[in-house]
């Protein structure tokens, strides 16, 4: 029972989506499963986070640095004992004299080989008291560095950041709206196939009814062979024509299946496949360019790509200019010298400004500016370039709709007239007026008149998503 009753659940819940699909429905799970798309929310993702890391640019920095050195000798300042001279104080010239040796006439006695003056007292200096221990040495650093002028880069960057969060959303619109377009284009195909495999059907109803007249009048003798045959013919080539249509209906609702992010043999049965009303949309005739430009998204991947060029700049401005940074840091270091050597922690705070000023770089930081401009100014020209092709596709996409609706209006009444025409043929027929060639002919027309409604009807449509498109509307 809870088999069977699982069992009920899936395909109440299943075969209900399954057998009623509309064209928004599939939008949406084109939209939501589109691999493409989902890589353009990330990279949109991306961009917002390299905009909060720009913006954290203002903020002062704060560091930590921590070494550690092992080193092979100590430091020894002296190489042996040092032996310095001592001084007295002379109360005849009331000054410090060195205490040096002195012959009976009160001459100084110098060394004969040195040639310098002999001490007769002398301060010795140990040499293990000017040697320190730095086999291990540990030091580090806390570090604050708090930008006060950057030259305008760090602004630039904001700059450049916000507009690639702009680029990034816009480049995410385009795809979908390219998504959402070739959803409508399969969605409309499998509507149209699904309109001529039922024309397919009545037509080799048709044939095959004509065929069992004309076998009829033949066991009459009031037909021939010859009738026949030609009628089998034109039966068997309406078969294939209706296998074509069902295989070509099978690999479009493949198409549409892998568009919407199903697995291809999924079996969809579309709202709009009973073509059973009248197309009656209009298309717009009073169309503001400009409104029509700020809406499309490629010109606006274009526009703010026009943004970070000009940001960029301004970074290459900012090379030329003064830099100027607060620094504060705390130091410490084991072992220490703050007073005398000490084989322990020890450390202090100190507080600074940085100034860099550029001089002369031989003209290299000025050529990269005028790069930036040069660039900034063949975008210029690449987006007004392509605001004059949107300005004829708009116009182009107009015609075409205003043709679809006029094609669509002369094969309603090309059918009517079809109809009327196999009309009359089959009572010719019936009363020997007309041969079965004329009749297969009256057929062929009827079944061309009914296919090339068919692709008027689903071609206006068509062309009033392209022109959504093209006007800006279509976005999703």
């Amino acid at each position: 029972m809870k088999k069977i009753y699982l069992l009920l659940t899936l395909a109440t819940t299943v075969l209900p989506a399954a057998a009623d699909v509309t064209l928004d429905s599939c939008r949406n799970m084109a939209v939501r499963n589109n691999k493409t798309i989902r890589m353009a929310e990330e990279n949109l993702r991306s961009a917002e986070y390299y905009k909060k890391a720009a913006n954290s640019a203002y903020l002062p920095g704060i560091d930590f640095t921590g070494t550690y050195m092992y080193n092979q000798h100590e430091i020894r300042l002296l190489g042996e004992d040092a032996k310095l001279p001592t001084m007295s104080f002379d109360p005849a010239s009331q000054t410090y004299q060195y205490n040096i040796l002195k012959g009976p006439t009160g001459e100084p006695i110098t060394d004969p080989a040195t040639g310098s003056m002999i001490p007769t007292e002398v301060a010795v200096i140990p040499k293990e008291a000017m040697s320190y221990d730095i086999h291990n040495v540990f030091a580090g650093a806390i570090t604050l560095t708090q930008p006060i002028f950057m030259g305008g880069q760090i602004k630039a960057l904001n700059e450049i950041a916000g507009y690639g969060e702009l680029l990034a959303k816009a480049s995410r619109n385009s795809l979908t709206q390219n998504v959402v377009f070739a959803v409508d284009e399969a969605y409309w195909l499998v509507v149209s196939l699904k309109e001529k495999q039922r024309l397919a059907d009545s037509f080799v109803n048709l044939v095959d009814t004509l065929r069992f007249n004309v076998q009829a009048m033949l066991d009459e003798g009031v037909a021939t062979k010859s009738d026949l045959l030609t009628v089998e013919v034109a039966l068997n080539e309406a078969k294939i024509a209706q296998t074509k249509v069902g295989n070509g209906l099978s690999l479009s609702r493949m198409a549409l299946a892998q568009l919407c992010g199903l697995p291809v043999n999924t079996q969809m049965e579309l709202r709009d496949e009973e073509l059973r009303t009248a197309y009656t949309a209009t298309a717009p005739t009073d169309v503001n360019l400009n409104e029509v430009y700020s809406r499309r998204q490629d010109l606006e991947i274009l526009r703010q790509g026009i943004n970070m060029l000009q940001s960029r700049e301004k970074l290459a401005m900012g090379e030329m200019l003064p830099k100027i940074a607060l620094i504060g840091a705390y130091s410490f270091s084991n072992p220490n010298v703050i007073d005398g050597f000490e084989k322990r922690f020890g450390g202090g705070f100190s507080v600074g400004a940085a100034v860099t000023i550029p001089i002369w770089h031989w003209g290299g930081n000025y050529n990269r500016y005028r790069a930036a401009k040069a660039t900034t100014t063949a975008s210029r020209l690449m987006l007004e370039d392509t605001e004059e092709k949107v300005s004829l596709q708009v116009s182009q996409a107009q015609f075409s709709f205003d043709e679809a609706k006029k094609t669509y209006a002369m094969t309603v009444t090309n059918l009517s007239k079809a109809d009327e025409n196999l009309r009359q043929a089959q009572l010719a027929f019936k009363e020997g007026v007309l041969t079965t060639n004329d009749v297969i002919g009256a057929q062929t027309a009827w079944l061309k008149a009914n296919s090339e409604k068919i692709d008027a009807e689903i071609g206006i449509r068509l062309c009033e998503t392209y022109l959504s498109k093209v006007l800006g509307n279509l976005i999703y």
